[in-house]
Formats: C-alpha cells, sequence, structure tokens
C-alpha cells in the first residue's frame, strides 16, 4: 500500500496524483484510519477473524470494471469519487485489482492510500472520503457490513451529522 497526499490536480481521477510526499502509516492511524496487508494463503481467514472480532456478520464481493459494470462504469465511479462519509465504519479487503481511497486529514488535505490485492482498509463513521479505481479500471473487493448490506453515502458538507462530529472530536482530542 502507497500513502501520499494528493496533488489537488483536475486530472482524471484514476491517475496516480502522487505528490511527492509520503504520508506515513501512523499519520494515517491518527486519522482513525486503519490498514493491514492479508496476502497469502491463509489471508480470507486473517479477514475472517478481523471482521469476527468487529461485530461484522456479512459481506459481499464487488467488482468494479467496465467489463462487469458495462455502460454506467463510468457513471458509479464519478459517484464513488464524490466527497462523501457514512455512519457506518466502512472495511474494504482488495481481492484482485486496485484502487485509490483519498481520505482528509486534520488540516483538510487529502490523504490518498492505493490499494492493492491483500490490502484491508477501515475508514470510521464521519471521516470525509472518496474512491476511485486507477488507470486499469479493474478492482474486486470484499465489503464487510455489520448488519445487512448497505451503501448510504452523505454528501459533503454535512459537518452537523452526529457521527462528524464525534469524528472529528476523536482526531482533534489528541
Amino acid at each position: 500500500m502507497r500513502i501520499y497526499y494528493h496533488d489537488n490536480t483536475a486530472e482524471d481521477q484514476r491517475l496516480d496524483h502522487d505528490s511527492g510526499v509520503e504520508v506515513l502509516p501512523e499519520a494515517v492511524a491518527k486519522l482513525g484510519v486503519l490498514a493491514y496487508n492479508f496476502s497469502g494463503a491463509a489471508a480470507l481467514d486473517n479477514v475472517n477473524s478481523l471482521a469476527k472480532a468487529r461485530g461484522y456478520k456479512n459481506q459481499d464481493v464487488i467488482t468494479i470494471s467496465p467489463a462487469s459494470m458495462g455502460d454506467v462504469y463510468e457513471e458509479k465511479v464519478k459517484t464513488f469519487y464524490k466527497e462523501h462519509l457514512h455512519e457506518d465504519e466502512e472495511i474494504r479487503y482488495v481481492v484482485e485489482g486496485e484502487g485509490f481511497f483519498d481520505v482528509r486529514d486534520v488540516e483538510d488535505r487529502w490523504v490518498r492510500l492505493q490499494l492493492d490485492a491483500g490490502d484491508l482498509i477501515i475508514l470510521p463513521a464521519g471521516i470525509y472520503h472518496r474512491f476511485s479505481t486507477t488507470s486499469s479500471d479493474y478492482i474486486k473487493a470484499m465489503r464487510l457490513f455489520k448488519d445487512e448490506p448497505k451503501w448510504t453515502p452523505l454528501p459533503r458538507p454535512c459537518d452537523d451529522n452526529q457521527y462528524r462530529v464525534e469524528y472529528v472530536q476523536s482526531i482533534t482530542a489528541n
């Protein structure tokens, strides 16, 4: 997994947008973002153990690519890339392919996490973020849910949202 500041150019979201400034894993951990790599024969066992420990009961696998989504691919990827938050923790495990998760740091800068097969990311409820495929236009990811599968994005701004308020308090308390 590569972690760096986004260069903030408006070019195709699927490009690297690497500013050349690396971000340490400890810095994203302070944002409440947890990142793991589960590769090899025991990868799914490790994912399932983590899911059980965090109270996740359901999962599905989604493939995001032009081949799997047809004509709606471009529109759907643009939707994922709109800045938003969720009221639930978001866990994604990359089974195949690669993708970008961008999260806001405490100074409101974009931090880009490039996830590859075997990488797992946990985003806390209330964090502003966005997702995009890379220029490969392919990712197969496992989504984990505590209850029934749902994906409800709340577009920015929603700073008065209870989960946003709690999230901001959690990262600024230190």
